[in-house]
C-alpha cells in the first residue's frame, strides 16, 4: 500500500510520536546532567536546577513542535 503522494505512512506517525516518550526524558536528563558537571566544575549548587529547568523546557517546546507539525500546524 503506497501512502498518498502529501501524507506519511502510518508507520513513520508511529514512530514520530513514540519519539514524544523519549525525548521529553532526555532533554531533562541531559540539562541536570550538564548542570550537575557545571556544578562540580565551577563549586556551586544552584546550576543542576536551572539547567534542568532549561532541559524540561526545551523538551516541552521540541513536543509541541513535534505535535504541531503533525496536527496541520505550521
Amino acid at each position: 500500500m503506497a501512502a498518498e503522494p502529501g501524507k506519511k505512512s502510518v508507520w513513520k506517525q508511529i514512530g514520530d510520536y513514540t519519539s514524544l516518550g523519549v525525548m521529553l526524558p532526555a532533554a531533562t536528563a541531559t540539562g541536570y546532567f550538564i548542570g550537575l558537571a557545571l556544578d562540580r566544575w565551577l563549586g556551586t549548587e544552584f546550576l543542576y536546577l536551572v539547567f534542568l529547568i532549561l532541559g524540561i523546557a526545551a523538551g516541552f517546546v521540541e513536543m509541541f513542535r513535534i505535535i504541531s507539525r503533525h496536527s496541520g500546524g505550521s
